[in-house]
C-alpha cells in the first residue's frame, strides 16, 4: 500500500481536516487545528506531504520520525500540528485496513465508556457584563450541564488579570467559584482554567482561596514556558495542577514530569504529535502517578482520535470537550453518524480506524478560507494587552 495524496480542508467554525489517500482506496482522516495559525499549519501539511507520498502508510512510527526529524530544525506548533493530523490519518488507514478500531491496535480497552467534561462558559461574551450577571449565567450553565448528566465541569477565567491584582478582584472570582460549587454540589467534579492569565505573584493567593471548593484541578495556573515556576506553584497548593495544551511531544513533557510541575497532563492530539505521542506521554506520566485529561476544544475528528487513546490508557481522568449546543463539535455536519453523549459519557467507538465516517458533502458545504483569530483582551483603563 502506498500514500497517493494528502489534502487539507478548512471547515467552520475554525478547524482543519486532513485527508490521506492510498493506492488501495483506503482513506484516512485526521484533524490538525492550531487556533489562530491554521493557514500556517495547512502550509506545513503541504510541505510534509512531499516526504510521505509514495510511502507505506502502515509504517506509522517510521513516518512520524521522518516528518519530525528530516527537516533538521525541530518544529514549532504549526508543524507539530500538521504532523499530528497526518499521523491520526495514518492510524485511521491502518485500522480500516485491519478492520479494527485503533484502540485495539494500541492495546485494547481499559474501560467501557469515556467520561467527558463540559465547559460551562457557553458561547457568551462575558466581558461586557457585570459580575452578578456573569455569576448567574455560569451557575445556570453549570446546572444545565449537570441536568444533562455531566459529572465533570470546567470554567475559565473570563476577565483579564493584572500581574498584581486587588483583594476585591480575588474575592469576586472566588465567590464565583463558590456559587458554582454551591449550585452543583460536592458530587460533581469542577475544574478551573487559569489559562496562563495569572502571574506567579497572584497564583498562590488564588489557589489558597480556592482550596475549600475541592477542585478537580487548576489548569495552567501560570504560563507554561517556565516549568520551574509552575512547579513552585504546584508545591504551594493541595489542588492538582494541570498543564499540557501548549506542550509538544514527549520531549517537552519530560521536564514537566521530572520537575513534578503537574499531576494532570493535558496533551492535545492535534498538537502534541498525534496518537502515538499522546500514548507515550501517558506512559511517561504513569511513572509519576499522573493522569491524563486530554485537551480538546476542537472538532469531531480530534474527538475521534482522543477516544481511541482514552479507551486504552489506564491513567485517564476525563476527556475535555466543549459540547457546543449547535453540535458542530460532535460532528453534526461532518460525520454521517455524530457522537452522542449520554449521561456525561461516550460509548467506546466500535468502527474500524478512528470509528467515524466523514461526510464530504458536509465539508464542501461548510468550507471557508481558514482565517480565524484567537480572542484578545485589553485592560480598559490603559488599553494595554492582557495575557491570553
Amino acid at each position: 500500500m502506498k500514500i497517493t495524496g494528502v489534502e487539507t480542508f478548512h471547515v467552520k467554525p475554525r478547524w482543519i481536516f486532513v485527508k490521506v489517500t492510498t493506492d488501495e482506496g483506503i482513506i484516512g482522516w485526521g484533524e490538525c487545528d492550531l487556533e489562530g495559525y491554521n493557514l500556517v499549519t495547512a502550509a506545513a501539511v503541504d510541505s510534509l506531504k512531499d516526504i510521505i507520498i509514495g510511502q507505506d502508510p502502515r509504517n506509522i512510527e517510521y513516518l512520524y520520525k521522518v516528518m519530525y526529524a528530516s527537516g533538521f530544525y525541530r518544529a514549532g506548533g504549526a508543524v507539530y500540528s500538521a504532523i499530528s493530523g497526518i499521523e491520526q490519518a495514518l492510524w485511521d488507514i491502518k485500522g480500516k485496513w485491519l478492520n479494527v478500531p485503533v484502540w485495539q491496535l494500541l492495546g485494547g480497552k481499559s474501560r467501557d465508556r469515556i467520561r467527558m467534561y463540559a465547559h460551562i462558559c457557553g458561547n457568551i461574551d462575558y466581558t461586557e457584563r457585570d459580575e452578578q450577571e456573569c455569576r448567574d449565567l455560569l451557575v445556570e450553565n453549570a446546572k444545565i450541564k449537570v441536568k444533562k448528566g455531566f459529572k465533570s465541569l470546567k470554567t475559565p477565567f473570563l476577565c483579564p488579570y493584572r500581574h498584581i491584582e486587588t483583594p476585591a478582584m480575588v474575592t469576586r472570582f472566588v465567590e464565583r467559584i463558590a456559587k458554582i460549587r454551591e449550585a452543583i454540589g460536592d458530587d460533581i467534579d469542577l475544574a478551573v482554567d487559569f489559562h496562563g492569565r495569572v502571574s506567579p505573584a497572584m497564583a498562590p493567593w488564588l489557589c489558597r482561596e480556592l482550596e475549600p471548593y475541592g477542585l478537580m484541578f487548576i489548569e495552567e495556573p501560570v504560563l507554561p514556558e517556565n516549568v520551574d515556576v509552575m512547579a513552585k506553584i504546584a508545591r504551594m497548593t493541595t489542588i492538582p495542577i494541570a498543564t499540557g495544551e501548549r506542550k509538544f511531544t514527549t520531549f517537552e513533557y519530560r521536564e514537566v514530569l521530572e520537575k513534578q510541575a503537574a499531576t494532570v497532563l493535558q496533551p492535545d492530539v492535534c498538537h502534541a504529535g498525534g496518537i502515538s505521542q499522546v500514548m507515550k506521554i501517558a506512559a511517561m506520566g504513569e511513572n509519576y502517578y499522573c493522569s491524563l485529561a486530554p485537551h480538546n476544544p476542537l472538532g469531531p475528528l480530534a474527538l475521534a482520535a482522543c477516544l481511541q487513546i482514552d479507551t486504552v490508557i489506564p491513567n485517564f481522568t476525563a476527556q475535555e470537550h466543549p459540547t457546543m449546543e449547535e453540535g458542530w463539535d460532535l460532528g453534526a455536519v461532518y460525520l454521517k453518524k455524530p457522537f452522542e453523549i449520554v449521561d456525561g459519557y461516550i460509548e467506546i467507538p466500535q468502527g474500524p480506524g478512528l470509528g467515524v465516517e466523514v461526510d464530504e458533502d458536509g465539508i464542501k458545504e461548510n468550507s471557508y478560507d481558514g482565517r480565524w483569530g484567537t480572542p484578545t483582551a485589553f485592560f480598559k483603563d490603559d488599553n494595554s494587552f492582557a495575557q491570553w
